[in-house]
């Protein structure tokens, strides 16, 4: 007969089982986003010139403090595991909360970024943009649906890490049972790695 476990009974929950459908999970976001990286590539190889002169609208400097902030981010929500494993418990709940305001930052840069094209018509269905080259009209495609997947993918990282901060606070999550903080941890990377890839490609084409 089989067993039901539930999946509040922290006593029967398997941590490695949990990891690896973290890990599946992943794994389907790396083929979503890997998808739209070969279409990209396929794309720029058709319309070279033409991305590099959309390419001049974004603001690297944007990009590259958005950058430095996922990577601190990145480094905060490592600690944060760290912390817990060691019983510190409140370093471990402020460093996630650290996390969560680097994803605001990011999110209100890429904000105002964004609003800066929309400014310009640069996306896509306005005026300026259906006069642009088809070229340059792709590039402002891509750029807008990429990058405003990765910030949905922010959206859901920050919420999952609120998650984890409560069920931290409740004791439910502790340096004995981890996983779920680990499993925010490896969702994170790889919002942040995504972010790695997106920038060199749409800002440094040059």
């Amino acid at each position: 007969m089989a067993h039901l476990v539930l999946p509040n009974s922290g006593h029967n929950r398997d941590p490695e089982a949990s990891k690896m459908g973290m890990w599946l999970f992943l794994f389907t976001e790396i083929l979503l986003f890997g998808g739209l990286f070969i279409v990209y590539f396929v794309y720029r190889n058709l319309n070279t010139e033409a991305f590099l002169n959309a390419s001049f609208e974004l603001d690297v400097t944007m990009g590259t403090i958005n950058t430095i902030v996922l990577l601190t981010s990145s480094m905060t929500i490592a600690m944060s595991i760290t912390a817990l494993q060691k019983g510190n418990l409140k370093l471990s709940v402020n460093l996630q909360w650290a996390t969560i305001f680097f994803a605001l930052v990011f999110l209100v840069i890429k904000y105002f970024e964004w609003g800066s094209k929309f400014e310009h018509g640069l996306f896509p269905g306005m005026d300026h943009y259906s006069h642009l080259p088809a070229g340059e009209r792709l590039f402002f495609f891509l750029y807008f649906f990429m990058t405003g997947l990765h910030a949905l993918h922010i959206i859901i990282g920050g919420i999952f890490i609120g998650v984890v901060i409560k069920k931290t606070k409740q004791r439910k999550v502790t340096g004995e049972r981890i996983s779920l903080l680990e499993n925010s941890g490896l969702y994170w990377h790889l919002v942040d790695l995504i972010w790695i890839y997106l920038f060199p490609l749409f800002y440094l084409i040059n």
